[in-house]
């Protein structure tokens, strides 16, 4: 089993719990957490906002953003939850950067449930008729990438006492 992470990356599609499980996986933890909307420029934003998925020529900046954080984490040895899409490989290895430090969640969910919990989403601006382009970006992860798959059928304390026991991690006393 690799060691126990400092930096764990939530990814998934839009709309598959990635700030919900985040939030609650960092609490639970008691470690700080990152939102990767926040790393967004205004331009990325907008453009999702006015219903055009981002290129990689967009993602690659927002990317960079979220891998000095993790860096920082990891330097720091500050421990950390931080959430990204992350659908293709090029932006996971980009994201770790080979440290063992670092673990990858995959929120797994089919494409109906998570259309369903974006219909009752208000106020994010990922528009939901682009869930079929993250579906189509998302490159499944291979077994050398060491990603652990989270279902998200249960209740979100379901998801994270599952990647808690996956990544043999403790909860911070309450």
């Amino acid at each position: 089993m690799p060691p126990k992470p400092t930096v764990i990356l939530v990814a998934g599609v839009s709309g598959s719990g990635k700030t919900t499980i985040g939030t609650l996986l960092a609490e639970r933890l008691g470690w700080e957490y990152a939102e990767a909307d926040a790393f967004h420029s205004e331009a990325n934003v907008a453009k999702m906002r006015a219903g055009h998925p981002l290129t990689d020529d967009d993602r690659v900046p927002w990317l960079r953003s979220i891998a000095a954080w993790i860096a920082d984490r990891l330097a720091t040895g500050r421990p950390g939850v931080v959430t990204c899409s992350a659908l293709k490989r090029h932006y996971r290895d980009m994201l770790t950067g080979g440290h063992a430090g670092v673990r990858l969640v995959l929120l797994d969910g089919d494409r109906d449930t998570i259309a369903a919990r974006m219909s009752s989403r208000k106020g994010h601006f990922f528009k939901p008729d682009l869930l079929d382009s993250q579906f189509a970006d998302l490159e499944p992860p291979g077994p050398d990438e060491n990603i652990v798959t989270a279902p998200i059928t249960g209740t979100p304390e379901e998801t994270v006492t599952h990647i808690l026991k996956a990544l043999a991690l403790t909860p911070a006393p309450r």
